[in-house]
């Protein structure tokens, strides 16, 4: 259970609005196809690390029907240094499949048209829906789940859970906006290991903070 109440957790947003004006999606994408494939790549993977492959990969498959299509041992050498390449590999080359011969090429708008796909997970159908669709979704990732549990924002482990607890505590307005902003300042000041409390402008409504550095 949450530790803020709503007009605390609003408080936090505004505060991280301020702090990071800049916030966004850190993948680079042209197209729904593009973010979906991405975030497929960036499952334990950095953002900069697949930003730097899918932009060889789009240019040789720039449609779903190409990398549906693609010789199996390419696309592996060409996502290898993403992790998990054979995996992945066979992830997105499913998806491309399913998006040509099901959807018309296209990446469908809704959450259980994505999540029906095999290898598209709640959590990437969320960042496709909020970012390229502009619709309101909250993705948990790995930032975003650990930012809000040292706030106090959610206490949950699994990214579902704390999903639910997210939308439960914001506003539906501001859900994908949240996103970006406990990601981004998970990145550049909540960091895993070496939090800089001391910049960070909503320490004294964190948890983490009064629990382990004041």
């Amino acid at each position: 259970m949450s530790s803020r109440s709503p007009d605390e957790a609003r408080e936090v947003l505004d505060r991280l609005e301020a702090e990071h004006p800049d916030a966004r999606i850190w993948l680079d994408f042209e197209s729904p196809f593009q973010l979906l494939i991405a975030t497929i790549l960036a499952a334990q993977c950095t953002d900069e690390r697949v930003n730097e492959v899918t932009k060889d990969l789009f240019e040789a498959y720039p449609t779903p029907a190409d990398l549906a299509k693609a010789a199996r041992e390419k696309v592996q050498e060409m996502v290898r240094s993403t992790g998990f390449y054979r995996r992945k590999t066979e992830s997105i080359q499913k998806v491309s499949r399913a998006l040509a011969e099901e959807h018309g090429g296209q990446v469908p708008d809704g959450r259980d048209a994505l999540t029906d796909m095999s290898g598209v997970g709640r959590k990437t159908a969320n960042v496709v829906l909020g970012n390229a669709f502009g619709q309101q979704a909250l993705a948990v990732d790995t930032h975003v789940k650990r930012v809000s549990r040292r706030i106090g924002m959610a206490s949950e482990k699994k990214a579902d859970k704390i999903e639910k607890e997210l939308m439960e505590l914001l506003p539906e307005d501001r859900w994908t906006r949240a996103s970006q902003l406990l990601t981004t300042h998970g990145r550049r000041i909540c960091t895993s290991r070496s939090p800089d409390c001391e910049a960070c402008p909503v320490s004294d409504m964190c948890d983490y903070y009064s629990r382990e550095v004041a």
